[in-house]
């Protein structure tokens, strides 16, 4: 059947002709930041399951990031890593589009010129990391973004404190940067202000800092956990401020999943992440329909602009209802975790069927 897309124009889809509902066709979603765990913490995710909660939220497109056990630092581990997705994927009957993060330590430079033509870009954590990817001092953080300029890599950070020195490094020696879940109204304005001088200079920001402040914290205990934690209401108000005016570029989910048991402790001995790449979709549909954004600006955040950044193709589409209201229920999601901080909330909007490679994948 023909469905409307975002930009009034129609395309055609296999779905029954009976559909019902109010069908908008989307282009795929692609999420620039997602912690499929594997290898090393299958138990909280798979790319087998990580594949079926993407699929589930619109999303044929991923990339991954390098704090695996072991890390992806060297051309073995991500020589690793690529075999045991495809053969995961290929179990899972999914084909999804995904990429690999690089990531940086203070000593493995020569390493990220061999792989160079075979990740997305390199991860530096600046101040905060799991395993041995914390990269604090200055001298190796320059080395790092020196190389990334010279080989054209773009450079994700993890620069929760260290967002100035970034963007000061990137200005010093030209690197493309990509600064991920940006959360704080500080950080919002060192960033604009970058943009400003013409740096190549991209931010990203996720679902749950967009969606859930420090106030929903004593409700969500350890389910609300992650880092960068959640903040104020005047910080949110910052980012939707900055995705109106286009400082902030892409959503990204940055989904960290965790089994509820290694949730469920003290606050103190409680892992930082939360899942979200399947729930992303129907609360920006929700926003949409509370006419916080617009479908163009949803999909520019979560397709258009992330193929820019990161120079990848999908002609993939995801067909949504924009009136379809529903309860986000742990036991209907996919991620393995079994979990969401969103749960409970009941949304308008959401996801029908998401095309892969002409695949079509009903929910």
């Amino acid at each position: 059947m023909k469905v409307k897309t975002w930009n009034n124009q129609f395309v055609e889809i296999d779905l029954p002709e009976n559909t019902l509902g109010n069908l908008m066709a989307l282009p795929a979603l692609i999420d620039p930041h997602v912690h499929f765990r594997t290898p090393g913490s299958e138990h909280k995710e798979s790319w087998i399951t990580g594949a079926e909660a993407a699929i589930a939220g619109g999303v044929t497109t991923v990339i991954d990031m390098p704090n695996n056990i072991p890390s992806t630092v060297s051309t073995l581990a991500l020589k690793h890593k690529k075999e045991i997705i495809d053969a995961q994927l290929k179990t899972a009957g999914i084909p999804l589009h995904y990429y690999l993060y690089f990531g940086a330590t203070a000593d493995n430079l020569e390493e990220i010129k061999k792989v160079k033509d075979q990740i997305i870009g390199v991860k530096l954590f600046m101040d905060a990391s799991t395993g041995n990817l914390l990269v604090d001092k200055l001298e190796d953080q320059e080395k790092i973004f020196k190389i990334c300029a010279e080989l054209n890599l773009l450079l994700a950070v993890h620069a929760v404190t260290s967002a100035e020195r970034a963007v000061e490094l990137a200005k010093k020696y030209h690197t493309k940067l990509y600064i991920c879940h940006v959360s704080t109204n500080e950080e919002i304005g060192i960033i604009r202000q970058a943009k400003t001088e013409g740096f190549e200079i991209y931010a990203e920001v996720t679902p749950h800092h967009l969606f859930l402040t420090e106030n929903d914290h004593e409700r969500l205990g350890t389910l609300g956990k992650m880092n960068p934690p959640l903040h104020t209401v005047e910080d949110q108000k910052a980012l939707w401020e900055a995705i109106l005016d286009n400082t902030i570029d892409t959503i990204g989910t940055d989904h960290a999943p965790h089994t509820l048991a290694e949730k469920n402790v003290p606050e103190a001995h409680a892992p930082f992440g939360v899942p979200g790449i399947e729930t992303n979709l129907p609360l920006l549909l929700n926003a949409y329909n509370q006419g916080k954004i617009s479908l163009e600006k949803i999909v520019k955040l979560t397709s258009l602009n992330a193929k820019k950044i990161f120079n990848v193709k999908n002609n993939d589409w995801v067909v949504v209802d924009l009136d379809l209201k529903r309860e986000i229920k742990n036991e209907n999601l996919k991620t393995k975790c079994g979990w969401s901080p969103f749960a409970g909330l009941k949304l308008k909007g959401r996801p029908i069927a998401t095309v892969l490679k002409n695949i079509i994948y009903k929910m």
